[in-house]
């Protein structure tokens, strides 16, 4: 039995800002993507400065892009000062298809030095530092190549209404909109503009809020940076008077958490805390600012780490424009210094007897915390031998007395005082395994094995039970046995192998010896076969997904390769286990190639994957209208006719034929329902409009009360 070292490590969490950041960036692909050399790279560096970066790219071009971020003695921080190097993913008129957020320090475990691989598009970049008093660290660099001249396909940019809304689909207070555009032709995004009640056009930055009551339209478009321009867009919606008037400000306070020490002051860091309350238009946004470094989005507790005096000013503001204020102030000072070292402990688990000895085997189990700088190392030493890393549980199956002494050390290098645990193992199992040989294959009249061998070794253990299997070829070194091993050198050879159980036993060493011809004879294909596995609902349908399995032997030439097809596709390298994960009826075939070049007949298979949606009932509405668009009455919206997700579609959740008693009844009707269409993700807003615009425009409920 093993089991695996937790120990607990007690390194310090550092939020700046309103964000934790990790030490590289968060998009970051694995380590194994990086294997190849990016085709570019750039450089970043920083130093004592909270104004610049000490130097930063302006050009790229597009593709694999090594991002490299230093901030270290090096390049010129003297005061072990944190920079991050972050990419804008937000903001407008930039591209914010690459998620790049570094946090840098000349003490941490890179010495400052961080690198990450990215794929540029071409367009414009915006980058900057966010912690709090470095928001001039600030740049944007524009990468060319990929698109360009040859990009003829204009951007697409669409909108998004927020705000608090009342039971007609109004925005009471205001309106918010966001506009959202990207770009396929290759060359990138350029710039967004919208267009305010037929008002000039104006590049968009940052959301738009509207608050004068009445109905509205913003319009919208965007220019790539090959100069293609979108089709204009538009989104009409209605302002209506919030609160009543609201002429009385939001309340807004806050909070300071953490550890204090004797006079008061925060020990390490300080978390502050906003909360707002408006019972009026409500709350529409809340900010602070720390030290007057300027006003950020209050969207969550903001931590404070450097040592200093702080006042963090708050504001709220309310759907009215009424702005309320408040403010803390307190005192973050350094941590003392970590002299205090680990703690580590000692488990020794196992089989005992009567006497408290470990029957055949025990297993020691080391885990260690530190409540300062966090564990570094913990080591052990069995017996009178040296010091050794511990990594995992220590199996000691030797029978005797024995002494296991354990020590951790912290990343402050204190190391704490040897520890020592005693027991005795006794053996009982005394017998060793049985282990077996089998050499397969197709032979020719001397006996002769045509093409290859194949060696399977089988053990058992009535005792302490099987610890591993050994094989050897040739006098070659022991090697773990875990798979049917293959042999294909022609000659005669001579196969060793044993196996060894739990409490220390080894069997004796059996011997396999055969010949291997040439196989230039061999015409006979591969053996294939194929398994679909996953989780399986009643009707023996797959759920969220089906994984094939495809396995070959060849006891001739061997297997030269294994090929697939999945849906009547073209045939593709088998190379590991196929997933499928989209819902409906699949088909596969498969085969098997020999070195030889004899290929096995092509075999198939067939399955059903469907969606895992616990809770789903039967179809709502058996008979659906199936129209290809929403109409309501004889006006066409020109949206398409989905399905709701239960079996209905939006003309039938529309129901105009409902017997309504008038007709801004059904108005308001199509209002609610499709907005709860939108909240479920079965719409967007765009088509929402037209929605509720072709209702309006018909005549259910009633002509007459349509105008009355």
């Amino acid at each position: 039995m093993s089991r695996r070292l937790i120990a607990a490590l007690g390194a310090a969490v550092v939020v700046l800002g309103l964000v934790s950041m990790p030490a590289s960036a968060g998009a970051a692909p694995p380590p194994q993507a990086a294997t190849a050399a990016a085709a570019q790279t750039l450089t970043w560096t920083a130093g004592d400065s909270q104004a610049a970066y000490t130097s930063a790219p302006t050009t790229a071009v597009a593709g694999e892009t090594t991002i490299v971020f230093e901030n270290s003695e090096a390049t010129g921080n003297t005061t072990g000062m944190s920079h991050t190097l972050t990419f804008d993913t937000s903001t407008p008129g930039y591209n914010n298809d690459v998620n790049v957020n570094i946090l840098a320090n000349p003490f941490d475990a890179d010495n400052g030095h961080h690198e990450v691989t990215v794929t540029l598009t071409p367009g414009k970049y915006r980058y900057h530092c966010v912690i709090p008093g470095h928001s001039t660290m600030t740049g944007e660099f524009t990468v060319t190549g990929g698109g360009g001249g040859d990009d003829t396909t204009a951007p697409t940019v669409t909108a998004t209404v927020a705000g608090d809304q009342n039971g007609d689909g109004d925005y009471v207070g205001s309106a918010t909109v966001t506009l959202d555009a990207t770009d396929t032709g290759g060359s990138g995004v350029d710039s967004v503009e919208y267009q305010l009640d037929g008002g000039t056009w104006t590049t968009y930055t940052a959301p738009v809020a509207v608050s004068a009551v009445g109905d509205h339209t913003v319009g919208y478009r965007a220019t790539d940076v090959a100069g293609n321009t979108s089709t204009e867009g538009a989104t009409a919606f209605t302002v209506v008077a919030g609160g009543g008037g609201d002429t009385t400000a939001p309340t807004v306070s806050g909070s300071v958490a953490g550890a204090q020490d004797a006079d008061g002051n925060y020990v390490g860091s300080a978390t502050v805390t906003a909360t707002a309350a408006d019972e009026g238009s409500g709350v529409a946004s809340v900010e602070y600012q720390i030290n007057d470094l300027g006003w950020n989005p209050y969207t969550a507790p903001v931590q404070v780490t450097n040592p200093g005096q702080y006042v963090v000013l708050l504001r709220a503001t309310d759907a009215a424009g009424n702005v309320g204020s408040g403010q803390v102030s307190f005192e973050v000072v350094a941590a003392p210094s970590d002299t205090t070292p680990p703690t580590v402990n000692a488990e020794v688990t196992g089989d005992q007897n009567d006497d408290g000895d470990y029957v055949d085997v025990a297993t020691v189990t080391l885990s260690a915390t530190d409540t300062g700088s966090g564990v570094k190392s913990v080591e052990y030493k069995l017996d009178d031998g040296a010091w050794s890393a511990y990594t995992a549980a220590i199996p000691v199956n030797a029978p005797g007395d024995h002494m296991v002494g354990y020590r951790a050390t912290d990343n402050a290098n204190n190391t704490s005082d040897e520890g020592m645990v005693m027991f005795a193992v006794v053996q009982e199992d005394a017998d060793a395994p049985t282990v077996t040989g089998q050499v397969v294959g197709q032979q020719d009249a001397n006996g002769a094995y045509v093409g290859s061998a194949m060696v399977t070794l089988t053990a058992t253990d009535a005792g302490s039970g099987v610890a591993s299997v050994e094989y050897k070829l040739d006098g070659g070194a022991w090697t773990a046995y875990t798979a049917a091993v293959q042999v294909s050198t022609p000659g005669a050879h001579t196969v060793a192998y044993r196996a060894t159980d739990e409490a220390g036993n080894v069997s004796a060493e059996g011997t396999l010896t055969f010949t291997v011809v040439a196989g230039g004879a061999d015409q006979t294909p591969p053996s294939v076969s194929a398994l679909v596995s996953g989780t399986q609902n009643s009707s023996w349908e797959f759920l969220d997904g089906a994984t094939i399995t495809v396995t070959a032997l060849d006891t001739g030439s061997g297997v030269g390769s294994v090929e697939y097809k999945l849906d009547g596709g073209a045939w593709t390298a088998y190379t590991a286990p196929v997933t499928v994960d989209s819902a409906g009826d699949h088909t596969f075939s498969y085969r098997a190639t020999d070195k030889a070049g004899n290929t096995s007949a092509e075999l198939s298979g067939s399955f059903t994957v469907v969606e895992d949606s616990p809770g789903q009932g039967p179809d709502v509405c058996p008979s659906s209208d199936v129209r290809d668009t929403v109409y309501v009455g004889d006006v066409d919206s020109q949206v398409a006719n989905v399905d709701t997700g239960n079996g209905c579609t939006i003309n039938d959740v529309i129901d105009e034929d409902a017997g309504w008693q008038t007709h801004n009844d059904f108005v308001r009707y199509v209002k609610s329902v499709t907005k709860e269409l939108v909240q479920n993700g079965v719409i967007d807003n765009d088509a929402r409009n037209r929605i509720v615009a072709a209702s309006i425009d018909s005549t259910v409920g009633g002509e007459a009360a349509a105008k009355a």
